[in-house]
This record gives structure tokens, C-alpha cells and sequence, in this order.
């Protein structure tokens, strides 16, 4: 249990340094976000994609094409439209600090 909480701590703090993000400020920011992919990330239905512990390169990349209309989404192209580069940066970090609620299955118990 020792060794899977220290793995957490590190991932958490290398999704941080890696999207170049603020945990806290995407924390913040992230409100809007709640009420389709759920406070934790783990979205609240199977129609809303899981945010939680994804990758924060692939996170902003997401938003950015949300944004750019590359990827088009009525619901979501207003909640990206008004996000600066910063604002991604720090969903991205939040977002990928979260822990996914996915169990692994081939690790023995």
C-alpha cells in the first residue's frame, strides 16, 4: 500500500511538471467542467468522457481542437472557446492528477 501511495504521489507530481500546469488553478477552474464529467473526474454518466488521470498532453490537445473547431462538439466548443493556452495547461495538470478509478486486473490480490 506504501509503495502504491508513493506511486501516486509521483505521478501526481510528474502530470504537473509534464503539462506544464497549475494543479491548484486548474482545481478552480475546472467547476464547469463538474457537472458533465463529475467533481472527481469520472464523469457522470457513460456518455461523458472520464478526465480523471488522462494524459495532460492529450488533454490539451482535446481542447484546443474543441477550440479550434477541428474537433467539433456543440457541447463542448463554448466551454473551450474562452480558455487561454494557461487555463488548458492547468485543466490538463488537474485534471491528470486525478486518480482514474480504473483497476488493474492482472495485479494479483
Amino acid at each position: 500500500m506504501r509503495a502504491f501511495v508513493i506511486g501516486v504521489a509521483l505521478a501526481m507530481a510528474g502530470a504537473a511538471a509534464y503539462a506544464g500546469g497549475d494543479i491548484e488553478a486548474g482545481r478552480q477552474k475546472a467547476a464547469p467542467c463538474a457537472a458533465c464529467h463529475g467533481a472527481d473526474g469520472q464523469g457522470t454518466s457513460p456518455q461523458y468522457p472520464r478526465l480523471a488521470g488522462q494524459h495532460p498532453d492529450y488533454l490539451v490537445h482535446a481542447l484546443r481542437a474543441y477550440q479550434s473547431g477541428a474537433r467539433q462538439n456543440p457541447v463542448m466548443a463554448p466551454f473551450a472557446a474562452p480558455l487561454s493556452a494557461q487555463d488548458m495547461e492547468d485543466l490538463a495538470a488537474y485534471f491528470a492528477a486525478l486518480p482514474n478509478g480504473l483497476v488493474d486486473t492482472r495485479i494479483a490480490r
